[in-house]
């Protein structure tokens, strides 16, 4: 039964006036056009107001075009080849189009295509949805831009890099190079962090005159670059612009240097995975920097091997942490005076279900490319500060423990935060907790290092620089950083009392660390003469062999009473 209209008591037959699907059209938000691809080039046969106002083109204009009039003489987009297949079988497409106006301007195109089909079901007219989404694809690019661009040097960041290079042509032949400055470190630190990022301004600038077809920053001074090449002779040619560009000397605000590049290099097609490439590239470059000179140097076949086990080393180091593999292992620090244990250095050790015990230089290298150092250091000084506050608890002397820092943490989490939190979780008295840094991450010597070790002490935090000797600023973290030990490196001990040489270093630290305030530890002691020699020269703390290997926690406990 139809419903009665209310006023009048008569039938509701719903009807639609004519008008009204006109005004729907022409008032619609987006541009619409009808076209009749009956007849000959499929021409407009209708737009509507919002179309001309996109456009910029008149009914008048665009009536009796074909469509393709909008991309001026930009036909190779391949969204066009979608629109063809969609009209020879009369079915609806959607794509995105640069499309250009009347005033030549251009404008990004979403085009949604509708066939309008006739009583017998076969398409007669296509209708076209035109939406202008050239303010959102510019939006888009500015965050892709600012995602992938790194913002000291305009080049590419390492994001950036590795996502053009994943768009490159699966069959074409890439040269990948990397290269990092050498000891750029000291340069930052004996000229300045200003110095510094002019000269990665100025390596950029060099690069991007070489014709490469991508220039990124992947690292702190490391940089990759991707050439298309044809023969071997073009890969020798364009190292070779790249190594004489490189060899100039550098004229920097305030200084004009000479420096030297490790470079590695690589040749294939990225294919679907880059980062093979990447890999591949980085491990030349490791080779390069171990010679002297740091020629460069060509991946080589074996590299390959090597990266897969450094993929498979991930795979087991991440399973390794989720299986609470991996245990510490203490080596006594002994008091010279009385022969008691009054500190321990805790080691990390792997107890591989397969391989049994391994030691820290079979993982630790790859821990620290792939970050999962991060995860092992967190749960490694937890580990220590749990066995610590245990260890302690009652005694009337209590034992501290050295814990081994890598550079990584300190820079990529709060370190602070997290010491607070261990101890808060732990109970650990916090001086009885010493971190021991190694000098390449003192070598940093910024601002920020220097508040993060100053916020450790105020925790009451030890700090020790381990192989105290073997940079080249020793003296300089001394009086720069609240330091509360050094521990004097093995190579020093090592045939102490054969070298008149190592006897005037050692005693200087020794006197040096007792003027200071500051712990001294002689590290690596095997000889009953090096313990004596350490001894005459007023050096009261020790460990090494000749007192004890590390142990495990339970056998340290057993003869630290």
């Amino acid at each position: 039964m139809l419903p009665l209209l209310p006023r009048f008591g008569l039938p509701y037959r719903p009807t639609l006036p004519e008008n009204v699907s006109s005004a729907i059209v022409e008032g619609a938000p987006m541009g619409i056009l009808v076209a009749d691809i009956r007849s000959a080039d499929s021409r407009i046969v209708y737009v509507n107001n919002t179309f001309e106002a996109i456009t910029g083109y008149s009914r008048k204009e665009a009536i009796g075009k074909n469509c393709r009039y909008l991309q001026g003489s930009d036909r190779l987009q391949p969204e066009i080849d979608v629109i063809r297949a969609a009209l020879e079988t009369g079915e609806a497409a959607q794509v995105r189009l640069r499309n250009y106006r009347k005033d030549g301007s251009l404008f990004w195109n979403d085009l949604h295509l509708v066939p309008i089909v006739d009583a017998a079901g076969a398409p007669t007219h296509y209708a076209g949805f035109i939406r202008d989404v050239s303010e959102g694809v510019a939006t888009a690019s500015r965050l892709e831009q600012m995602t992938h661009t790194d913002q000291l040097t305009g080049c590419l960041n390492r994001d950036g890099f590795v996502a053009k290079l994943s768009s490159w042509p699966a069959s074409s032949r890439v040269l990948l190079v990397k290269l990092d400055i050498a000891r750029f470190h000291e340069i930052n630190g004996g000229y300045g962090y200003d110095l510094g990022d002019a000269l990665l301004r100025a390596t950029t600038q060099r690069l991007e005159t070489l014709g490469a077809e991508l220039v990124g920053r992947v690292g702190n001074d490391q940089f990759a670059l991707a050439f298309a090449i044809g023969s071997d002779a073009d890969v020798a040619e364009t190292l070779e612009r790249l190594t004489r560009s490189l060899g100039s000397r550098f004229a920097l605000p305030g200084a004009d240097l000479r420096v030297r590049f490790g470079i590695g290099f690589v040749t294939g097609s990225p294919g679907a995975d880059p980062m093979t490439l990447a890999r591949q590239a980085g491990a030349a470059l490791a080779d390069s920097k171990a010679t002297p000179l740091r020629r460069p140097c060509e991946f080589v076949a074996e590299r390959e091997v090597q990266a897969h086990n450094r993929l498979k080393m991930t795979s087991e180091l991440q399973r390794a942490l989720s299986a609470d593999e991996f245990v510490y292992h203490y080596q006594p620090q002994v008091n010279l005076a009385n022969g008691r244990i009054v500190g321990a250095e805790a080691l990390i050790r792997w107890e591989h279900p397969l391989f049994g015990l391994q030691q820290p230089g079979r993982f630790m290298g790859v821990a620290e490319e792939t970050g999962l150092i991060l995860d092992i250091g967190a749960m490694g000084l937890r580990e220590v500060a749990r066995f610590a506050s245990g260890f302690n608890r009652n005694r009337a002397e209590a034992v501290c423990f050295s814990f081994n820092v890598s550079s990584i943490e300190l820079t990529h989490r709060d370190m602070v935060a997290f010491a607070r939190r261990v101890i808060d979780e732990t109970g650990v008295d916090p001086t009885c907790l010493t971190l021991e840094l190694t000098e390449s991450l003192l070598a940093e010597d910024s601002s920020e290092m220097l508040s993060i070790f100053q916020g450790l002490r105020e925790l009451g935090i030890g700090l020790s620089i381990d192989d105290f000797g073997t940079g080249y600023s020793s003296l300089r973290y001394l009086e720069r950083f609240p330091l509360t030990e050094i521990k004097i490196d093995r190579s020093f001990v090592s045939g102490l009392p054969h070298s008149a040489a190592k006897r005037v270093i050692v005693e200087a630290v020794i006197r040096l660390g007792s003027e200071l305030g500051v712990r001294v530890v002689g590290e690596g002691v095997e000889q009953q003469t090096e313990r004596d020699m350490l001894a005459e020269m007023g050096c009261s703390l020790v460990q090494g062999y000749l007192f004890s290997p590390p142990l495990p926690a339970d056998a340290f406990s057993a003869i630290a009473v």
